[in-house]
């Protein structure tokens, strides 16, 4: 069992959320320690997966224009609207024989039991329908094992590994913003059919407070966290910032945005 601490960053812009992301896997790395984290977006910002074709796919000038600011995720994926959203993400060391599809099952399971706490009844879907090749919003077509609500998608995450420690990320709608998402496509796109949200599920109690606390609660309560999972600060997890520095300057790169 591994110590859990519970972080809120609030709302932050694209490269330091996803440089906060990479600097808490690297202290995963070194401490052995698991931080589920909850922020926002302090504006509307349009993530890339980190090997989806943006260059031939987006229009920078319709994005630029639209007030939509720009990040490419160090997760994989497709295409993802960030705004009324709360967003999660878990650093964790890998568990010895652990394979993703049963880590994520287990994240599942919080974020399944968060969302029942609020009185939302998602379950985790089936197996998709494929995707076109020539391109597809994150939100178009639930993936197997992914978090629906009345058979549309509700949370989409993704897990990448990196040595002996994870990062699992995603975005829990709070309304639906991902049909915006085809108005900056170039050439043929499928885009997403309307989400489920939690403004739908809850009205005006889906607030980003309620929900974090919702996850946070679970999380505290899980008999795998062994009663360890505690608040901390962003001082006391990464009193150092020289990694977040590091992953921020590579993040607000327009080269890795447009990488591909």
């Amino acid at each position: 069992m591994t110590a859990w601490r519970l972080l809120d960053t609030l709302a932050r812009d694209g490269p330091w959320n996803m440089a906060c992301d990479v600097a808490l896997m690297e202290r995963a790395r070194r401490t052995g320690e698991t931080v589920f984290r909850v922020y926002a977006w302090d504006q509307p910002t349009l993530s890339f997966g980190r090997h989806e074709s943006a260059r031939r796919q987006y229009d920078a000038a319709a994005i630029a224009a639209a007030g939509v600011a720009l990040v490419r995720r160090p997760t994989g994926g497709r295409a993802l609207l960030h705004h009324r959203e709360v967003t999660y993400s878990i650093t964790a060391p890998l568990v010895a024989g652990e394979s993703i599809t049963e880590s994520v099952r287990h994240f599942n399971q919080l974020l399944l039991g968060a969302l029942r706490r609020l009185g939302v009844p998602a379950v985790e879907a089936a197996e998709p329908r494929a995707l076109r090749p020539e391109g597809a919003a994150c939100f178009a077509v639930p993936a197997a094992g992914e978090l629906t609500l009345g058979g549309r998608k509700l949370v989409g995450s993704a897990q990448v590994r990196q040595d002996s420690a994870l990062l699992q990320h995603g975005s829990i709608l709070l309304d639906d913003d991902q049909s915006r998402i085809a108005g900056f496509a170039v050439g043929p796109y499928l885009a997403p059919a309307p989400a489920a949200s939690l403004r739908e599920a809850l009205g005006d109690g889906a607030t980003y407070d309620v929900v974090r606390d919702a996850l946070f609660q679970t999380v505290a309560a899980s008999p795998r966290t062994e009663r360890s999972a505690r608040v901390a600060s962003l001082a006391e997890l990464l009193p150092d910032d020289a990694a977040l520095h590091d992953a921020w300057s590579k993040f607000r790169d327009p080269a890795w945005t447009w990488r591909r």
